[in-house]
């Protein structure tokens, strides 16, 4: 996704997504192909015990959505604030 300046922003894309548009997001941010994206992801949740699922989740939780200006975290911290 390009900011209105022409710059990249790594965000949770809605195209093309299965779950939450984490790997979809990487994979237009960096220019892979989106099934590379979640083979790698796969890969490395099986490798490491689960620890890679785990920064999927985190990854969901800090990223923000394709259009959106805050991620989840940012959302909830905002309301707790207020």
């Amino acid at each position: 996704m390009n900011g209105r300046n022409g710059t990249r922003i790594l965000a949770r894309s809605q195209n093309g997504r299965m779950v939450a548009g984490i790997c979809a997001g990487i994979a237009d941010y960096s220019g892979l192909d989106v099934t590379l994206v979640r083979v790698i992801v796969a890969v490395v949740s099986v490798f490491t015990g689960g620890t890679g699922a785990l920064a999927y989740l985190a990854t969901w939780i800090l990223l923000p959505g394709e259009g959106e200006k805050a991620s989840i975290a940012q959302n909830i911290l905002g309301k707790q604030k207020a």
